[in-house]
């Protein structure tokens, strides 16, 4: 009986608060368990951000896991439901969560996020290397040189415009590595059943959406809806994608062309159905980020953020309009000449699908 009371708190899958996994699955103790995964660092990973922000910082766990196979990845965030189900533990921005990660030693923490208040809290954060961000007489600051290329492009937009790095690239940077292609992670369910009536087209996901933030990026319904002629006279099954926000007019282009619209879904079957596309047309979305990480062909719509920003992998180009973009990071079209969106015909994009569809 005495052998039953020892745990092996180090070990991958215990978890002190219940019991672990393994133990519910196969009723094995830890003096005799077969699945005793030893660890004896942990690392943790600031990335709060948006969707696509989270989605896009998994690149770095490649690394991660490679060069520190017995560390336990630790992860805080804004969107737990995109982190792989690989990293050991996720925790959100909330006090319990945040207490336990202060009361945690780390061989290694890094914070990609600039917000005043995650460079706070990286300051609390006790840990033998620091990477990223930090709170420096009240202000965000680089915590070595590292970080410095990363943290003024997001000061200047001369700076920003000039910059040829990609987002991997500079991230790996901030960590103190040389980036070599790591790709995207994203987990999604595979068991979603979809009927999509295309009768063996080619599918065509078309995200329509650009966020109520940044309206700059929009593109008029009469360029998707002369896209979507395109498309099908072409004998392919253009699909209309997007969430809450573009329901209603993706229900208005679905009346007026008769493309398919399935309507809007929670974030996992959204993931789900992007992933019975061939190709997606998306504009600097969370749509995009979710295609990167599907591994699916792309025609990326730009104007306002730099191109070179954007890793595709060799999976889709980007498509600017013919007319310069003057309102660079902006969110809203400040010029009073043209509307730059207003300069992308549809048959641009059209060309774009043809030659990236596989």
């Amino acid at each position: 009986m005495e052998n039953n009371l020892v745990y092996k708190a180090d070990c991958r899958h215990f978890k002190g608060y219940m019991p672990c996994p393994q133990h519910k699955t196969h009723n094995v103790h830890c003096d005799n368990c077969q699945f005793y995964d030893k660890t004896d660092h942990k690392i943790l990973l600031i990335k709060l951000g948006a969707i696509g922000d989270v989605i896009r910082t998994t690149v770095l766990l490649h690394r991660m896991w490679k060069e520190f196979p017995s560390a336990q990845i630790w992860w805080l965030t804004y969107s737990p439901q995109v982190v792989p189900s690989r990293v050991d533990r996720v925790f959100t921005f909330r006090p319990e969560d945040l207490l336990t990660i202060e009361e945690t030693p780390f061989s290694r923490a890094y914070n990609l996020d600039k917000d005043p208040y995650a460079c706070a809290f990286m300051n609390r954060v006790k840990a033998d290397k620091k990477y990223g961000y930090h709170l420096l007489d009240g202000m965000p600051a680089p915590i070595n040189e590292l970080s410095q290329h990363k943290f003024v492009t997001g000061l200047f937009d001369d700076v920003n415009q000039a910059n040829k790095r990609n987002y991997p690239d500079e991230i790996y940077e901030n960590c103190g590595w040389e980036y070599n292609g790591e790709d995207y992670i994203l987990d999604y369910d595979s068991s979603i059943e979809w009927e999509i009536p295309n009768d063996g087209k080619k599918i065509v996901g078309l995200n329509t959406g650009c966020g109520e933030r940044w309206v700059s990026r929009l593109w008029k319904n009469e360029h998707w809806i002369e896209l979507i002629s395109l498309l099908r006279n072409e004998g392919y099954f253009p699909m209309l994608l997007g969430g809450k926000q573009e329901h209603e007019n993706n229900e208005l282009l679905a009346h007026e062309t008769g493309c398919y619209y399935p309507g809007h879904f929670s974030l996992q079957r959204f993931i789900s159905l992007m992933g019975e596309c061939d190709l997606v047309v998306t504009g600097v979305t969370m749509a995009m980020h979710i295609t990167i990480g599907l591994k699916k062909q792309m025609v990326l719509i730009n104007n306002i953020f730099n191109p070179y920003e954007f890793e595709l992998y060799g999976r889709g180009e980007i498509v600017q309009p013919d007319k310069e973009c003057k309102c660079f990071f902006s969110a809203r079209c400040k010029n009073e000449e043209y509307n730059c969106m207003d300069h992308l015909p549809a048959s641009k994009i059209f060309d774009a699908v043809k030659r990236n569809i596989k």
